[in-house]
């Protein structure tokens, strides 16, 4: 018997027959199950599948459907019944604006069309460049015995290797802590909005909403300088040809440029998915490598075959098979992204469920990925669970980190080549311990993060 035989696989109930979600267990009055969402939000999520493969939850006055069950969710993901929004994105929306993340129809189209051609197979050769160059840089300025904060220093490699690759920007140092601190600021204010939606309780002079709206508007500003220093560049005869420089001459569906409020809208969301993603995933997975150490071992064996003591480049990520396989797990077992929300468009139905229009609905990648339905020892950090022969549908269907259907990140193999080639060059020179003061428990906010990613530098004994 295999785990996916253990499936339901209900046919799709007649028109007739669709039938009303259940409700979600539990709940309080008035803010029904927005309490359980704020006290232990993992813990809530992952419980939901007992429930069914859809359930309603309410959140304060309003409700939502989560869909609990991989196949489903994938359905959903592929529906044009289905838009991105509802709670997270329009919380997102207030930081990322109209950009490709959170536009819906032909906006949405456009702007994909303008961004994809910065993805393919030949920029990313030469983004590996300048990524192999940043991981090095890294490496090189950690110092043995030294205790590291990993989600800050991640997140710094992170942002510089986006601006340096995608928007042809060198001199970002100052900057990229200006952008970590303002995102880690804004991140958590968003993630409480995005929960209890009580409009007029953050447009109150309290601390907390003081300090949001302070990074909000440093991160705006920062974008600004951004753009404003290309565009003099570009009025003084630059002919420089990267991503900025295209979504600045971007032309709308009747030929006219674009407002350059959706350029510093793309520019927002490129920094946030190439600087906050990608750092919280090489920050969990160094983690994980602290605690298992025999992966940790096999880890750097590999690197040190291929590489035989030299930097790592990116002619040899297609070598590095057991790298692909540890990023993969630590992505499935703590992934950055861990709540996605959709609304309906239209009425509809999923799962022989009765579907209104205007219906909010979520899923966590979390609670699916950690489901021993999907995965056998879904608790385990088990890379090998990868391999081609180990490796089953009802995992695939269940781990999809970089999304489905027309809203799959465009970014996919950028953020791999990056992860891969960051991750050899840190593993390569250093062996990551914990200190008494680390603390693994995941932090929510829109992103998930370690509490305290400090990990101890050691050198290399091999």
């Amino acid at each position: 018997m295999t785990i996916e035989s253990t499936l339901p696989n209900p046919a799709p109930a007649p028109q007739g027959e669709r039938r009303e979600p259940p409700p979600a267990p539990g709940g309080a009055p008035l803010v029904g199950h927005a309490w359980n969402l704020l006290r232990d939000p993992l813990g809530f999520l992952t419980s939901l599948r007992d429930g069914g493969a859809v359930v309603r939850i309410r959140l304060g006055p309003g409700s939502a459907l989560a869909v609990n069950d991989p196949e489903l969710v994938e359905r959903l993901l592929r529906s044009p019944d289905y838009l991105v929004g509802g709670a997270l994105w329009d919380t997102l929306g207030v930081l990322l604006g109209e950009g490709v993340a959170t536009s819906n129809g032909p906006r949405h189209r456009r702007q994909r069309r303008t961004l994809q051609p910065a993805f393919r197979a030949e920029r990313i050769a030469e983004y590996g460049v300048l990524m192999a160059q940043e991981a090095q840089r890294t490496a090189d300025g950690l110092h043995a015995g030294h205790t590291v904060d990993m989600a800050a220093e991640m997140f710094r490699t992170a942002t510089r290797t986006a601006a340096r690759s995608l928007l042809c920007i060198e001199a970002l140092d100052d900057r990229a802590e200006r952008l970590c601190t303002a995102l880690g600021t804004v991140f958590d204010g968003m993630y409480r909005r995005m929960i209890l939606s009580v409009g007029p309780l953050y447009r109150l002079p309290l601390p907390a909403n003081r300090r949001f709206a302070r990074a909000l508007a440093d991160l705006h500003r920062l974008v600004d300088e951004i753009i404003a220093e290309r565009r003099e560049a570009l009025d003084s005869g630059s002919n420089v040809d990267d991503l900025l420089t295209t979504l600045l001459r971007a032309r709308d569906e009747n030929g006219e440029l674009v407002p350059e409020q959706e350029a510093h809208d793309q520019v927002i969301a490129l920094l946030v998915a190439g600087g906050e993603n990608v750092a919280k995933t090489l920050s969990w997975t160094l983690q994980l490598l602290a605690e298992h150490p025999e992966v940790e071992r096999r880890l750097y064996e590999e690197v040190e075959s291929v590489t035989a003591g030299r930097p790592v480049a990116f002619g040899d990520l297609k070598q590095l098979a057991y790298m692909r396989n540890v990023i993969t797990e630590s992505m499935r077992i703590r992934p950055a992204a861990w709540i996605f929300t959709r609304v309906a468009a239209v009425d509809t139905e999923l799962g022989g469920y009765r579907i209104p229009a205007g219906t909010d609905i979520f899923y966590s990648p979390y609670a699916m990925q950690r489901d021993p339905r999907s995965f056998e020892d879904a608790l385990d950090f088990d890379p090998d669970r990868w391999l081609p022969e180990r490796r089953t549908r009802a995992a695939q269907t269940a781990h999809q980190p970089f999304g489905t259907g027309n809203r799959k990140c465009p970014g996919d193999h950028y953020s791999m080549t990056e992860l891969a080639l960051t991750l050899a060059a840190l593993v390569a020179k250093w062996r990551f311990t914990q200190v008494p003061e680390t603390d693994t428990t995941p932090r929510l906010g829109i992103t998930l993060s370690p509490r305290k990613a400090l990990l101890r530098v050691e050198a290399r004994d091999a």
